[in-house]
């Protein structure tokens, strides 16, 4: 399993199929909200689309419109997997792709892999969580989230855990993040959601064993 960041919260996740969380690749953020990305768009990401998108909820910097849009007009039909807040408005977008509501308790499996929608705790009620299922390791992709016991119910064994920890906008603090983290029983922790619409820094405020910080546009190496 390759796995890059994106920035924010994107993911790029590839084992045959390519699979993007979240991707934000533009400064809709910086246009609308006065808040601009700090670190510039790589432009090579828009060379293919992927085979699934995945969005957590329906909150600008992970349902970007100006991004799908880009994706949508390479003219590539994909399986996009989103809760109901999203797929009301992304269905609008048009393309003919296979757009499945993926509400907190849905799977679907495509290419060898599986997706389970997990509960998030987060101010889109419809937000979810994403555990991925793929070579016989699972990847829990929280989404934006609070924390919560409720999180933890029925979680696999989990090779890695990515997670939120910029502690505003209804996310966790990095303290939360390590609970989470550590309660989860993943054997990697990485921590997203900082550096990009702000000046975080996950190795100055998140510690724990097994911890992954990633870096803008490469490769995770979870080791």
């Amino acid at each position: 399993m390759k796995i890059t960041w994106l920035g924010q919260a994107g993911l790029l996740f590839e084992s045959g199929l390519r699979v993007m969380i979240d991707p934000y690749l533009s400064d809709s953020v910086g246009v609308k909200h006065g808040n601009p990305r700090r670190v510039p768009v790589d432009e090579r990401f828009f060379a293919e689309a992927p085979d699934v998108m995945i969005f957590t909820h329906n909150h600008l910097d992970h349902y970007d419109p100006d991004t799908v849009e880009r994706f949508f007009a390479l003219g590539k039909k994909m399986l996009i997997l989103c809760p109901r807040s999203v797929w009301a408005e992304v269905r609008q977008l048009g393309g003919g792709h296979n757009f499945v509501c993926f509400d907190a308790g849905t799977e679907w499996t495509e290419g060898g892999i599986r997706f389970r929608a997990v509960p998030a705790v987060h101010s889109d009620f419809d937000a979810i969580g994403v555990i991925l299922t793929a070579e016989g390791k699972n990847y829990y992709v929280t989404g934006d989230t609070l924390y919560s016991r409720a999180l933890l119910a029925e979680l696999p064994e989990l090779e890695a855990i990515f997670l939120p920890i910029n502690g505003v906008g209804n996310n966790m603090n990095a303290v939360d993040g390590a609970r989470l983290a550590v309660e989860s029983g993943a054997k990697y922790k990485v921590p997203l959601h900082v550096g990009l619409l702000d000046a975080l820094r996950a190795e100055d405020i998140f510690d724990v064993p097994g911890r992954v910080v990633p870096k803008f546009y490469e490769k995770i190496v979870l080791s």
